[in-house]
């Protein structure tokens, strides 16, 4: 018995592990992915045909714009990546923890999916929500001359939406955004977790420290399945979040009013408008991301936990 206690202690990883891990991958992936996030924006919120597609979408702006409005929102969208990230990988190990079996230490593949899911809606709540909102009215904005923009910054937009919305216009788009991260995050972990031990047979704890090639392909593979299946509720939480609720009255009164509203007017596929871009940055930034984490939670588990030379 005592042997089979030590042996499941050994495979923990602390979560804050996990969290330093998540937020350094969410640094790198910012950087490299944020071109991909704002033409996806850009693309969502095209209502009257502006954009013929990701190539075009890019090239309008750039030509228009400059390479730089490219880069719009990456303040924000890095620091809620790096936060988001952080709270992810911490909030999901310590919910792992709390549901594993308390004889054998084992992880079921439902309790996998009841921490994802919950990580996910804590992250949505806490930390993705209103830095969206931030990011997409930042990136909404057509030019880079201060003087024609509505919001100069995001410490300015924020504090503008704050005066002129109320603390819950931060927050609008909630209910979509607990709904696709939710389910992104339940699936990702559990696929993540499978292609590891059926790719590379590795296992958290076992001290095999992946490649980093080998983390990308896991991680990959893992964030493929989430954007197809929440499309419509990450074309709404756009939607919900770009509109200004210092008007009179809004186009979208809720998450369920907006699906209904952009299938009748627009029809069914353009409730995945977007999705392209998304595979395009989302699969790529999971790859990104977990080939930095495994590294941190690999090095970890060879130093601290197997006391194996590296």
């Amino acid at each position: 018995m005592a042997e089979n206690n030590q042996k499941n202690t050994t495979k923990s990883i602390p979560p804050y592990m996990k969290a330093v891990s998540g937020s350094l991958g969410g640094i790198m992936e910012a950087g490299c992915l944020q071109p991909i996030d704002v033409i996806k924006t850009r693309l969502q919120l095209d209502r009257s045909g502006s954009y013929k597609g990701i190539i075009h979408c890019g090239t309008t702006i750039t030509k228009n714009e400059g390479v730089r409005a490219l880069w719009k929102g990456l303040t924000p969208f890095a620091t809620h990546l790096t936060l988001k990230y952080t709270l992810r990988m911490g909030s999901n190990a310590v919910l792992q923890s709390a549901f594993k079996d308390s004889q054998t230490g084992n992880l079921s593949q439902h309790g996998r999916l009841l921490a994802g899911f919950g990580a996910g809606v804590l992250e949505a709540l806490a930390i993705v929500t209103p830095f969206e909102v931030v990011k997409i009215r930042l990136q909404q904005q057509r030019g880079l001359s201060p003087e024609l923009l509505k919001y100069k910054g995001p410490i300015h937009c924020a504090r503008l939406i704050l005066r002129e919305e109320g603390i819950l216009g931060l927050w609008a788009g909630a209910a979509p955004t607990v709904m696709r991260n939710g389910t992104n995050q339940a699936a990702m972990f559990t696929a993540k977790s499978a292609f590891d031990g059926i790719l590379w047979n590795k296992h958290e704890g076992d001290g095999k420290m992946l490649h980093p090639w080998q983390s990308m392909i896991s991680g990959f593979l893992a964030g493929t399945a989430g954007p197809v299946c929440t499309g419509p509720f990450d074309v709404v939480k756009t939607r919900l979040m770009a509109q200004s609720r210092s008007g009179v009255e809004v186009k979208y009164r809720g998450m369920f009013h907006a699906i209904r509203t952009i299938y009748v007017e627009e029809g069914l596929l353009l409730l995945w408008k977007g999705l392209l871009p998304r595979l395009m940055r989302i699969p790529p930034g999971q790859a990104i991301m977990w080939a930095v984490a495994d590294q941190v939670t690999g090095f970890y588990e060879r130093i601290y936990i197997q006391n194996a030379p590296l």
